[in-house]
């Protein structure tokens, strides 16, 4: 019984995460349609978060009828004579004198912004929500100076200090950051060596640990580091008995195992030592000379033990930091599609409702502001799907935007209406085809 309550309170956890997120996604998306449209002089009938049965609602003083339903799992704007939630067809006639006022009678420009509108916001909160997150947290400054410091095991033990600034390690100089982390490739592995430090002005040399000691700073969702029960903050001690010192030698082991089961000996704060036996998977990855390259992985990532001394950032960088993580996202969204078009990658790197949900879950899981960090990564990731050029999304309404301005015509409501079928049919079986990947994939 006890185990069938921490089933049931895992899945409520995992599902309300997930729809908070993507409530926040749709509605952010939605607005961008709905104010958009409101500034070009398109009225909005129905502002709806959900679908199905109304749950609640209200009208504001321009007649928008704004409500929540019961199927929260995505939302719309219908705007004066739409045919449906998806704006396809011409639906029933306007009033002559409101024609200019519905989406079919304004001018091109107007329904091209209104269109492109919601896909933007999505773009503009990802940028808003990094930039802000560099504001927070600021960025690391220049100089090797030590932050934060994670707790280690007593073997990896060592005298560094928030604030110290690095100068060398094992006699090697350290000019920054880059520096200090590219220290593996030439560093003997060993559990200590000499740091050579400023402290207060004074420079003195202390013990301290590999650069890149077996630390774990993350744990990608569905992994098998994930099912096995690995954390953030574990630090692995052995593989196979075999002494670990340094992360790069867990890659060299998984490698070798070839997907065969191992066994992590690691300790954890407040826990100790623990053995966890797991395989890894598959997975396809983007090669440094472009193209993909596939490498089994168990899910964890390493780095995270030291933390930098951090300066302010100002609006304009963070700014400039917030375009350019989003621009990734798409990038690598856009790359990914091409690959798996191409046969560069296999199908299973697309992932459902279920994959996202659990991932969605394990970042609030991890705290707030991971999770706002993954809405802002997913916010990224369908404001670019819905650029797609697939009738029913807002990509495929730009397609007939663009004939019409090409043409000097719109397509006809009979083409629409069959394309916008076919759309439909694609995104309902790329759904189901992510579902069907998330159900039996590795």
């Amino acid at each position: 019984m006890m185990a069938l309550l921490g089933e049931l309170g895992n899945l409520l956890w995992t599902v309300g995460a997930f729809v908070v997120a993507l409530s926040i996604i749709v509605a952010v998306h939605e607005y961008g349609h709905y104010i958009v449209g409101r500034w070009s002089g398109i009225r909005a009938e129905v502002f709806s978060i959900g679908f199905g049965p109304r749950l609640l609602s209200w009208r504001d003083r321009r007649g928008t009828l704004w409500q929540v339903a019961a199927v929260p799992l995505g939302g719309y704007v219908r705007f004066l004579g739409d045919a449906n939630a998806a704006s396809a067809g011409t639906g029933a006639e306007v009033d002559p004198a409101l024609r200019r006022q519905s989406l079919t009678g304004a001018p091109l420009w107007a329904r091209v912004a209104t269109v492109a509108a919601g896909p933007v916001f999505n773009f503009i909160l990802s940028i808003a929500v990094f930039a802000g997150m560099m504001i927070w947290s600021g960025v690391a400054v220049e100089r090797v100076q030590l932050g934060a410091i994670k707790p280690l095991p007593p073997q990896v033990s060592h005298q560094l200090q928030p604030g110290d600034e690095v100068l060398a390690i094992g006699g090697q100089p350290v000019a920054d950051w880059r520096a200090l982390f590219a220290l593996d490739q030439s560093l003997p592995l060993a559990d200590q060596h000499d740091w050579h430090i400023r402290r207060e002005g004074a420079e003195m040399v202390v013990p301290g640990p590999d650069p890149n000691p077996a630390f774990v700073s993350g744990v990608a969702p569905r992994s098998a580091a994930s099912n096995a029960g690995l954390r953030a903050g574990d630090v692995v001690l052995a593989v196979d008995g075999a002494p670990i010192h340094r992360f790069s030698q867990i890659r060299d082991f998984v490698e070798r195992a070839e997907g065969a089961p191992i066994v992590l000996r690691v300790w954890r704060e407040g826990v100790g030592e623990a053995d966890y036996t797991l395989s890894a998977h598959r997975r396809d990855l983007p090669a440094p000379d472009g193209g993909f390259q596939q490498r089994w992985m168990i899910g964890v990532t390493g780095g995270g033990f030291l933390e930098p001394e951090t300066r302010p950032t100002g609006l304009v960088e963070a700014l400039q930091g917030g375009v350019a993580r989003t621009w990734d996202i798409i990038a690598s969204s856009l790359t990914g599609i091409w690959a798996m078009v191409t046969g560069q990658i296999g199908t299973c790197n697309i992932g459902g409702a279920i994959s996202i949900a659990e991932t969605t879950a394990e970042a609030a899981s991890a705290g707030g502001s991971n999770f706002i960090w993954w809405i802002a990564v997913l916010s990224a990731a369908i404001g670019f799907l819905n650029l797609l050029p697939i009738p029913v999304l807002d990509g495929g309404h730009l397609v007939f935007y663009a004939y019409e301005a090409v043409t000097g015509r719109p397509a006809s409501d009979r083409v629409i209406n069959f394309l916008t079928l076919i759309g439909l049919a694609m995104v309902v079986s790329l759904m189901i085809f992510g579902l069907s990947n998330d159900l039996f994939c590795p």
